[in-house]
């Protein structure tokens, strides 16, 4: 049930991209249609022991960080060197690579925002940030150097416990920033950068907090890659700027990528008597699960109804959806006939921003609805690339006598997808992310009027 409570407006944003210096630099290469997917050395230099070799990655020193190796632990980075002293010593060396992005991300967001010193420090500001994983790649060194090599614990440092841990980027964010409000991280697999946005925007309308940072991070890590690799889910096969292709008909996977979205949100009332700068207004958010008991496959009955409890009965209508589009053979094909299946086919275009930079995991949702905030402002429709050839026939589930939804192969919704940027008037987007276990995420945003 959508209960109406305060509304809630976005002041701020930052992040952190593959092969993007900032934020302008990102706006400026997705709106003039380019991938930001790369060949990745990594899982190259393991030849036939991993499937697939592109990513979204990003290195260190494309962020302006040292990695401060261990002298007793080989390849275990003891803490970050920040080449640009955006964040004390004293916050990295308790930081994982993606706690730091999100540290560097809350800086930007909240100077975007405009919040002063006593804003951010108020019982009235939280911090809602998660990711998708578990410092995978400091957990790993460091307990291969236990178990395997025989070393005390104490050799890795003090600092492996609040590294790893599920909630180390909202912690790091919260250390960094002092806020005096809640702290929390939301993990819902690949839906947890929306999620969190969401929890946040409820604290918010509640009345529970006046101003909240909040988003998604997902660091840098082989491992998290190789996992997917191992469940041969990844693409692979393509150029690296062709591997992403959303409903395209020869779709084989989603290209792992990484990074972090981070928004601040801020009642609607306060932002506005003080000035500030509105980026965008949350009409709405809703989020279920499928119920059908299956860990992986999307249901096309939990998506109607995440779409039911989205608009709840009201006239709330999109300009731009925001598709969750991972480029997997079944997950595009059931998405977008929800999608249709709700708004029909006409009055409305398709963005599949993962076409561009792939699947940010545990940072996907916060990334893309940052995206969202974009195409508010610029008043243009991120593309769909690679979706040159869409299937004419059927899909196999669309031919089963239980099957209640579209009857039209996704060919005949090609206006949907356009594969180049383009104008529109765009007053609001609907953002859509799924993760596994069927958790289901949906928002809906608008401008400022």
């Amino acid at each position: 049930m959508n209960m109406k409570g305060r509304k809630v407006a976005v002041v701020g944003m930052g992040g952190v991209f593959p092969d993007c210096k900032d934020l302008l630099d990102f706006e400026q290469k997705l709106f003039s249609n380019q991938s930001l997917i790369r060949s990745w050395d990594k899982p190259l230099s393991y030849g036939k022991q991993v499937r697939s070799s592109v990513a979204g990655y990003i290195t260190e020193a494309e962020v302006n960080l040292e990695p401060v190796t261990s002298s007793l632990v080989e390849g275990y980075p003891e803490s970050y060197i920040d080449l640009l002293n955006r964040i004390p010593d004293r916050n990295l060396a308790t930081a994982d690579i993606g706690s730091i992005w999100a540290m560097l991300s809350s800086i930007d967001a909240i100077k975007m925002a405009g919040w002063n010193n006593s804003e951010v420090e108020s019982e009235q500001t939280g911090v809602v940030v998660g990711s998708g994983s578990c410092g995978n790649e400091i957990q790993r060194i460091a307990w291969h150097n236990f178990f395997e090599l025989g070393k005390k614990t104490r050799t890795v440092g003090a600092h492996t416990v609040d590294r790893g841990m599920v909630y180390r980027e909202a912690a790091n964010v919260s250390c960094l920033i002092k806020n005096r409000g809640v702290c929390e991280a939301m993990g819902s697999a690949c839906a947890t950068g929306l999620g969190n946005i969401g929890y946040a925007y409820r604290l918010i309308s509640f009345g529970l907090q006046d101003r909240i940072v909040a988003g998604g991070s997902e660091g840098t890590a082989l491992e998290t890659f190789l996992g997917f690799d191992g469940m041969q889910v990844l693409s692979r096969g393509f150029e690296p700027h062709q591997s992403s292709r959303p409903f395209d008909k020869d779709r084989n996977g989603f290209v792992c990528s990484f990074g972090t979205g981070i928004v601040c949100l801020e009642a609607y009332d306060i932002a506005k008597a003080r000035g500030a700068n509105i980026l965008g207004v949350i009409d709405s958010y809703f989020n279920n699960s499928d119920g059908d008991g299956d860990m992986f496959a999307p249901s096309f009955s939990g998506q109607k109804r995440l779409w039911k409890g989205l608009l709840n009965d009201t006239s709330l209508r999109t300009d731009v959806v925001k598709v969750h589009g991972t480029s997997t053979p079944t997950g595009d094909a059931v998405e977008l006939l929800s999608v249709v299946d709700t708004l029909g086919d006409k009055g409305f275009q398709i963005a599949a921003p993962k076409s561009q930079f792939g699947h940010m995991l545990g940072a996907a949702g916060a990334v893309e609805f940052i995206t969202a905030i974009l195409m508010l402002k610029r008043q243009e429709v991120l593309p769909c690339l690679n979706s040159d050839n869409l299937n004419p026939e059927l899909e196999t589930f669309q031919t089963v006598d239980s099957w209640s939804g579209p009857k039209e192969p996704l060919l005949y919704y090609r206006d949907l997808l356009k594969q180049e940027v383009f104008s529109k008037e765009i007053n609001s987007v609907a953002c859509l992310n799924y993760g596994f276990g069927g958790t289901n995420s949906a928002m809906l945003v608008s401008k400022d009027n």
